[in-house]
């Protein structure tokens, strides 16, 4: 368990509010699951803590739903994953988002097919954002001020940040963060009742980024989701970058596997029929990578698994590419 004071999550509220002008005129829609700390601090503590109306669904999954709700009750404020937002575009009408001011993504890396599809068919600008659990939940954030594309924003003010150097990885590192939004620390199943609080109040976020000199944060990678092959560290996150650029229509996960030659190997999960390798190959030699960061084999699935919260199910997809070994 993740224990986060009240003080913890006030802080947050106050570090979002100072970036996005959020006023008792807006209206929150919020169907992401409130037992998730990007549904319950963002999208129901702070309007509660704000004044602001929010309205709750409680399935994100109805697609077409969800943007009829929106139109009907006039949100202003929509929360989501890529995952979800990509399906609310599928299936909604050009004028259910008419009233959005904020549509804010986490929680996921927000692909470009997904960004572009929202501003071709609603001329709308998705927001996206990043944060975990032991944060509050947010750290950073896009906005009408300043907004780069393919990152996730610039720290909330009030939060420090450190990289630790990564052996294999030269640029960025692993991210470290500092404020009043931390937790107060962990209650483990091995030590109930008993607090563990948090490192010298530091908290390794578990994610590889790199931090350019205008503030704006990149999310390379969970530190789990790079892969040493031949010597090297292979950064699944960015290798599914390529592949969605290529294959938008298709969910795609990158695992990696024992290889007895090369250490590991990776292998494609894709609900993309029609992926093949051989393109795929000249895809992301095109893109400057190497042969090492092909995929050797392709899995195809109907549907991706997928996390009550709306995230990929990386464990479920290691499976799947495990047992075709």
């Amino acid at each position: 368990g993740v224990v986060l004071s009240h003080k913890n999550l006030l802080s947050n509220q106050a570090q979002v509010k100072a970036c996005l002008d959020f006023s008792s005129q807006d209206k929150f829609f919020n169907a992401l699951p409130v037992f998730h700390s990007f549904g319950l601090g963002v999208g129901l503590v702070l309007p509660i803590s704000s004044g602001i109306k929010t309205f709750l669904y409680p399935s994100p999954l109805h697609y077409k739903v969800v943007p009829e709700l929106v139109y009907e009750t006039q949100s202003t404020v929509v929360f989501g994953t890529d995952t979800f937002l990509n399906g609310y575009a599928t299936h909604a009408d050009p004028e259910d988002f008419q009233f959005a001011r904020y549509v804010i993504a986490g929680a996921e890396k927000l692909k470009d097919s997904t960004r572009n599809k929202w501003v071709e068919k609603f001329g709308v600008r998705i927001f996206e954002g990043y944060g975990v659990t032991e944060t509050s939940p947010a750290l950073s954030i896009n906005n009408y001020s300043y907004c780069k594309f393919g990152t996730v924003g610039r720290l909330f003010p009030g939060i420090k940040a450190k990289l630790e150097s990564i052996p294999g990885i030269e640029h960025g590192g692993r991210l470290w963060v500092q404020g009043n939004n931390i937790m107060k620390g962990y209650l483990k199943s091995e030590n109930p009742g008993v607090l563990e609080p948090v490192n010298n109040c530091w908290h390794d976020t578990g994610d590889i980024v790199d931090i350019d000199e205008e503030g704006f944060i990149t999310i390379l990678g969970r530190a789990k989701r790079f892969a040493k092959i031949g010597g090297e560290m292979i950064s699944l996150t960015q290798v599914e970058g390529w592949i969605s650029a290529l294959w938008p229509d298709g969910q795609h996960c990158v695992c990696a596997v024992a290889d007895e030659r090369k250490g590991e190997k990776l292998i494609l999960v894709t609900t993309y029929e029609l992926a093949d390798r051989k393109i795929l190959q000249k895809h992301i030699s095109d893109q400057g990578g190497t042969e090492i960061m092909v995929p050797k084999k392709i899995v195809y699935v109907k549907e991706m698994p997928v996390l009550g919260t709306g995230k990929l199910d990386y464990n479920g997809a290691q499976q799947i590419a495990e047992s075709t070994e």
